[in-house]
C-alpha cells in the first residue's frame, strides 16, 4: 500500500530511536542531506521533520536543527495481571447500564465512540459512488444476492489477503452484516452452550455481549502493555480447561492499541493446530497502522484452517456501512447454515459499493489520508492528557487503530470522576466494562476518532486538574 514520499527516512529515523542507535540530543541529518541521500524534495523532507517533531520523536532547534527529542523515552509499566479461571457473566446487566447510558446531549464531546466521525468519513466519495452503482445495475441491487455475498467482493478481498501474505479460499469466504455478525456467525459455529471461551482482558464490550447472549463461559487472558497477548498463560490455561475457542485482536488492540508481534501470531497459530482449537481473529482494526507495513493476520501462519479472521469496513470508511466479512476456514458449512438463519444476504448496494471503491483503489488512497488524521489526533490527545493530568497517571501509547487506555492512581474514586467528567460534557469509556474481574476499575478508554477542539481541550484540563486537587487532598 502506496505510503507517503517522507515515511523512506522517517521510519529510518523512528526504528533508530527506538532501538538506541539514536539516544536523546543526537543531531540528525540536516534537510540537505535527507534530500540527496533519498532523492527527495525540500518539501518532503520538511513535512518528514514536522511529522516526527509532531509524534514527539524529534525536536527543533532554530537556526541548529533537528535533534532526538530528550523526551523519547516513555517508561511503560510491568503489568503481571492473573484471572480466576472460569468467570460466569452473572453481572452483564451493569455492564449494559455502563455502556447504554441514554442520557448524552448533542453538547457532549464524546471519547467514547470507536468509529469514525462526520468529518473523517469520505461523505463525498461514498455518496457519488453510491449514485454511480445505482445507475449502472438499476433494479437488480434491489433483489437477493448471494447468501454468502458476492463473489466478485469475495475475490477482491481475498486477493487483498493474499498480498499480505494470507491465501484465503474465496469459497470460505463469508460477507456478513457487519463485524459482530461475524463473530456471532464465527463463535455459534464452533461452540455450544456452556462452553469454555479464552478472551483477551481487557476485551471491548461489543465481544462479551456476543459471548453472553450465547451463553458460553469466559476465561480472560491478560494483554499487558509491553508483549500484549500473553501467550504463556494461554499455555497454562489450556493445560487444565476444555477451551472450545480462542477469540481476540491481534492489530492494534481495543482498547489498548497493542500491535501483537508476529514471533507471538505465530506460535498462537501453532497452538491452535496442536490442539485442535479454533481461533477467532477481529482484524477490524488492521487498516488503521500508524506506522511501517500492514500487519499480518494470525490467519497467515495457519496452515490448516483452524483460524477464523473477520473485518468490516465499518471502522475505515462508515459505520453505516453494514458489511464484514468471515474468513470460515474449515468451518465453512457450519458458519454458511448460521448465515442463511441470519438473513438471506447483505444489501446489494453496500457489496457494489465496496466493489468500485476496491477495483478502483479508492479506498486505498481514502486509507492513506485517514491513518493520518487518527494519527495527529491521537497524538494530539495523548499530549494533552500527558500535560494537563498529574504525573501518577499513565496513558498508554498506541501503535494504530482508535483508543488511548489510561489509568488513574488508586486514590480516585472512579465513580467521582466519571460525575465529574459528566458535569463537563465529557464522556469515556469506563474500564470495568472490558472486564468481568476487577483489574480495570481505574482504567479508562479514551477515543481520538472525533475532532479535536479547542473546546475539548480547555476540558481536558478541567478535568486533569481536578484530578491533581484529588490526590493533593490525599497527601
Amino acid at each position: 500500500m502506496k505510503n507517503f514520499k517522507y515515511q523512506i527516512f522517517t521510519s529510518v529515523i523512528e526504528e533508530h530511536i527506538k532501538n538506541g542507535a539514536l539516544i536523546p540530543g543526537d543531531r540528525l541529518p540536516s534537510v540537505r542531506e535527507i534530500k540527496e541521500k533519498y532523492q527527495l524534495s525540500i518539501t518532503s523532507v520538511q513535512s518528514g521533520y514536522d511529522y516526527l517533531v509532531m509524534k514527539g520523536w524529534v525536536e527543533n532547534r532554530p537556526r541548529s536543527g533537528f535533534y532526538v527529542s530528550i523526551k523519547t523515552n516513555e517508561k511503560i509499566p510491568e503489568n503481571a495481571l492473573k484471572f480466576l479461571p472460569i468467570v460466569r457473566n452473572l453481572d452483564f446487566d451493569k455492564k449494559v447500564k455502563l455502556t447504554s447510558k441514554s442520557g448524552k446531549s448533542f453538547e457532549q464531546i464524546s471519547f467514547s465512540t470507536t468509529a469514525p466521525n462526520d468529518l473523517l468519513i469520505p461523505q463525498k466519495l461514498i455518496l457519488r459512488k453510491m449514485q454511480e452503482v445505482i445507475r449502472k445495475k438499476g433494479a437488480s441491487i434491489l433483489r437477493y444476492y448471494p447468501a454468502n455475498g458476492s463473489e466478485v467482493l469475495r475475490d477482491q478481498i481475498a486477493s487483498r489477503s493474499t498480498k499480505l501474505g494470507c491465501k484465503i479460499n474465496l469459497e470460505q469466504l463469508i460477507i456478513t452484516d457487519g463485524a459482530l455478525q461475524a463473530l456471532y456467525i464465527a463463535l455459534a459455529s464452533v461452540t455450544q452452550s456452556g462452553d469454555v471461551v479464552a478472551v483477551e482482558s481487557p476485551c471491548v464490550f461489543s465481544v462479551l455481549e456476543v459471548i453472553s447472549n450465547l451463553k458460553l463461559k469466559i476465561i480472560e487472558i491478560p494483554v499487558h502493555y509491553k508483549n500484549g497477548f500473553d501467550v504463556n498463560y494461554l499455555k497454562e490455561i489450556l493445560l487444565e480447561n476444555n477451551i472450545r475457542a480462542i477469540a481476540l485482536t491481534s492489530n492494534f488492540h481495543n482498547p489498548t492499541g497493542i500491535l501483537m508481534s508476529d514471533e507471538a501470531k505465530k506460535e498462537l497459530a501453532l497452538i491452535a493446530q496442536s490442539n485442535e482449537i479454533p481461533i477467532i481473529e477481529n482484524d477490524i482494526y488492521g487498516d488503521l497502522y500508524f506506522d511501517g507495513e500492514r500487519p499480518a493476520t494470525i490467519c497467515k501462519f495457519d496452515t490448516e484452517g483452524w483460524v477464523m479472521t473477520y473485518s468490516s469496513f465499518s471502522k475505515t470508511l462508515a459505520p453505516g456501512i453494514r458489511l464484514g466479512w468471515l474468513n470460515s476456514g474449515r468451518f465453512f458449512e457450519q458458519a454458511e447454515r448460521i448465515k442463511f438463519s441470519l438473513g438471506r444476504s447483505v444489501a446489494p448496494i453496500f457489496q457494489e459499493l465496496m466493489i468500485e471503491l476496491l477495483e478502483e483503489n479508492s479506498y486505498d488512497r481514502h486509507l492513506r489520508f485517514f491513518r493520518k488524521q487518527l494519527e495527529i489526533q491521537c497524538v494530539e490527545l495523548l499530549n494533552a492528557l500527558r500535560l494537563y493530568f498529574p504525573k501518577e497517571c499513565y496513558f498508554h501509547r498506541p501503535q494504530g487503530g482508535y483508543s488511548i487506555w489510561g489509568k488513574l492512581p488508586e486514590k480516585i474514586n472512579m465513580s467521582e470522576f466519571y460525575q465529574f467528567c459528566e458535569s463537563q460534557k465529557i464522556a469515556f469509556t469506563p474500564g470495568d466494562t472490558f472486564t468481568f474481574t476487577n483489574a480495570y476499575s481505574h482504567h479508562f478508554r479514551i477515543i481520538f476518532a472525533d475532532r479535536i477542539t479547542s473546546e475539548s481541550m480547555l476540558r481536558l484540563k478541567i478535568i486533569g486538574e481536578k484530578v491533581q486537587s484529588i490526590l493533593d487532598e490525599n497527601l
